[in-house]
């Protein structure tokens, strides 16, 4: 899955790859705007066949917490 993710990551910031690692936030580490973020959201939507939850999208902060509520999605 976070391979996975950080494939869909790459798409939306110019950063090193090395540099998605858990514990990285999007906005401050990664460098994510708002508008990436919910865009990158509608990636993942469509690449896993699922429907994320604004409310609870808005509380992810890091690529291992998206991760965490993803493998749940996806269970």
């Amino acid at each position: 899955m976070l391979e996975q993710l950080k494939e869909i990551i790459l798409n939306y910031v110019e950063i090193d790859s090395e540099a998605v690692k858990p514990e990285a936030r999007f906005m401050e580490d990664l460098g994510f705007t708002s508008f990436d973020f919910m865009s990158m959201l509608g990636e993942i939507e469509d690449a896993f066949d699922i429907e994320i939850d604004q409310q609870k999208a808005a509380d992810i902060r890091t690529v291992q917490e998206a991760v965490d509520y993803l493998e749940k999605l996806t269970a």
